[in-house]
């Protein structure tokens, strides 16, 4: 008899410790933010291990990207990916920080004093805030985003906190290491960055700031101001085609991985970036798969996809941006070409240093106005000129596409062209010509219905139809 109650209290202790067994791991389960404490209990064997070789993975991807020419500090060998763990992380950070002495202008003394404003996004990997300097200066702050889908993943797979950040940050400091070698007016400038601690995968990098694309608006701005766009992109292209690192394909092609700064289209996601061409034996193996069709790239004598990089990346800027912003409004001379390299474009069959030039050439007519040759030279004769004033009011109406959402405000290269412009509005009878620039030097004017309020401008010149001028005069 006196064995039951021994029984009794050691069956309630197994339930008891049972039950606490899966409350915790319900908590664990649910709550993940309480990970990074259960994280000894965790750690089994076959889960280091497996976490271990995604790491050294990782390690081995990042390893071509800390190759710098003629300097032997920033670089890394094999035998850095097959060393400890520690001395690993003390290499590559070593690596970091040399070329961030020659690229970087902002470092952990001045990133741990910055002031964070707003939240800008994030993604799976990465979340993006807007930050100011004790100076004043805004940037763009990336680090790891701690509830993204990746980290989610990886908690999921491997029960290590510490780890998947670690193993989640390597896309962040992969873009890092990027831009200090790539430099061009068409990548996102990388300001600074500081590796608080790879191990616990902290490393916060600052950006220039930019706006996100919005596709809708471009759809509705100036042909100008989208033909910028396109020829920001292109001039990108063919420079990642001849990088230093190599051909450079990025894997993630979306508008949604480019900004605006200062109306300049840039490129603010490269974590998703190659630089290795596909291996092949026989052209069946150099294929590009889109939505709507493929294309056949030859297999050179060395066995790679030679060009395959710079194809993807052309035909992933037509089917994204030409195809939208090029062709519509453009100017009546200018379509002949336009559409020529929309063909060609299309079709691959022009690599990106031929595409570049046809756009260098449109570039040229535009800004030289001999796109313009056709125009009746007796446009100008129309238009009584009245020097030093400007319309301020009265007379509005839209057109499409302008400058303003509330006016007819568009560039042009001369008199000439805005003269002709009046002439074919039904509604403009005078216009009005002023120092304000587009990107191409091109003028800005503003075309009203009428020239009423009238006020001193140095700067600026209206012109109003003759035939309208004598019955102003006449009344």
């Amino acid at each position: 008899m006196s064995s039951l109650p021994i029984c009794a209290i050691a069956l309630f202790a197994l339930l008891f410790i049972t039950l606490t067994f899966l409350k915790d791991n319900w908590n664990l389960h649910v709550h993940g933010r309480d990970l990074a404490n259960e994280i000894p209990h965790l750690n089994s064997v076959s889960y280091n291990n497996s976490l271990d070789k995604e790491l050294q993975e990782r390690r081995k991807e990042l390893l071509i990207y800390y190759a710098v020419s003629g300097n032997k500090s920033g670089a890394l060998s094999k035998k850095n990916v097959l060393s400890s763990r520690n001395e690993w992380v003390a290499q590559i950070k070593e690596s970091i920080m040399y070329v961030a002495t020659i690229s970087d202008e902002i470092g952990c003394d001045q990133l741990r004093y910055i002031k964070i404003v707003d939240f800008l996004g994030a993604g799976y990997t990465k979340a993006v805030v807007k930050g100011v300097l004790p100076k004043g200066f805004p940037v763009a702050l990336k680090s790891v985003n701690e509830k993204g889908t990746d980290i989610r993943r990886c908690l999921e797979d491997f029960k290590d906190l510490e780890g998947c950040r670690e193993l989640v940050s390597y896309k962040l400091i992969k873009e890092i290491v990027l831009l200090q070698r790539l430099r061009h007016p068409n990548l996102i400038k990388l300001q600074g960055h500081c590796l608080w601690s790879l191990r616990a995968g902290a490393v916060t990098a600052a950006f220039e700031q930019g706006s996100p694309l919005q596709m809708i608006e471009l759809l509705q701005s100036p042909w100008e101001e989208r033909f910028r766009v396109c020829l920001g992109l292109v001039r990108l292209l063919h420079y990642l085609s001849l990088s230093p690192l190599g051909s450079v394909a990025l894997l993630d092609f979306q508008p949604r991985q480019f900004v605006l700064v200062a109306g300049e289209l840039k490129l603010t996601d490269l974590d998703d970036a190659s630089i290795e061409e596909p291996m092949c034996q026989t052209r069946a193996d150099c294929l590009l798969h889109f939505p709507i069709r493929n294309f056949s790239i030859p297999c050179s004598p060395e066995g790679v996809c030679q060009g395959l990089n710079e194809k993807r990346n052309l035909y992933n800027a037509y089917r994204y941006f030409f195809m939208y912003l090029l062709p519509h409004q453009a100017p009546p001379t200018l379509r002949p070409l336009i559409d020529q390299i929309m063909n060609l474009t299309g079709e691959l069959k022009n690599n990106v240093s031929k595409t570049r030039k046809a756009f260098e050439e449109i570039l040229h007519l535009y800004k030289s106005g001999l796109y313009l040759q056709n125009l009746p030279p007796s446009s100008v004769e129309d238009y009584t000129a009245l020097r030093g004033v400007r319309a301020s009011g009265g007379g509005v109406y839209r057109c499409w596409p302008s400058y303003s959402q509330k006016a007819c405000v568009l560039s042009v290269f001369s008199v000439r062209e805005a003269a002709f412009i009046c002439t074919s509005h039904p509604h403009c009878s005078s216009f009005t010509l002023g120092a304000q620039v587009t990107w191409t030097g091109r003028r800005l004017v503003y075309f009203r219905t009428g020239f009423s309020d009238l006020v001193p401008d140095v700067d600026s010149i209206v012109y109003i139809k003759k035939a309208q001028s004598l019955r102003t005069e006449a009344d």
